[in-house]
């Protein structure tokens, strides 16, 4: 199914004949449809910015589609049809169940390192956040934050493999950095909530 999805993909972009930023008014509602029903890896749609657009603008093109529709699957999945996901997904939720406690108790920490780490597939992670205690700003925020993550491990292994004329230590630089600013933005946060509650 897949495959016939890619292959629907690319006969809808030779069709539309969008080029540059255009395509962003394709890929945003594809993105949305994989975040709804994950009928396709995010990745094709990162290939399809690179190869539409530079490396650097279609990554970010990626980042701000993956954002936007994450925020949308959330808003749609939290505020119409949250009890209808509790019932339909209960049980393959049920598989996720230590990730929907970490999203319960570290909220937009968790949600950033699962957007980071490949571990929980990308709509599911909008699901367990739109049943959780989270809310929307933060929420928006984790995944501004988590997507933008996801997106520059991804640029530093695809790059590699698929433009081997690039040079990627500017983006393995830049993922460390980020990275290093994230973790020590964490920790500088749980100290601060410790040592709240011990006071």
């Amino acid at each position: 199914m897949s495959y016939r999805f890619e292959e629907w993909i690319d006969w809808l972009l030779t069709t539309a004949n969008l080029s540059g930023p255009s395509v962003l008014l394709l890929t945003i509602p594809l993105a949305i449809i994989q975040g709804l029903f994950g009928v396709f890896p995010f990745a094709t749609l990162v290939f399809i910015h690179i190869a539409v657009m530079n490396v650097t603008a279609g990554l970010l093109s990626s980042w701000l589609a993956g954002t936007v529709a994450s925020i949308v699957v959330y808003f749609i999945c939290r505020f119409f049809f949250a009890d209808w996901i509790n019932r339909k997904f209960a049980k393959g939720l049920a598989k996720y169940g230590k990730w929907q406690h970490y999203i319960d108790k570290y909220g937009v920490w968790a949600i950033i390192f699962l957007r980071t780490v490949p571990i929980v597939p990308n709509n599911v992670i909008s699901f367990m956040s739109a049943i959780s205690n989270i809310k929307l700003v933060p929420y928006i925020w984790s995944n501004i934050l988590g997507n933008l993550s996801s997106i520059l491990l991804f640029g530093i292994l695809s790059l590699s493999v698929v433009q081997t004329d690039v040079n990627i230590t500017v983006f393995i630089v830049l993922y460390a950095i980020f990275l290093m600013i994230l973790i020590a933005i964490f920790f500088i946060r749980q100290h601060v909530v410790s040592r709240k509650q011990s006071s």
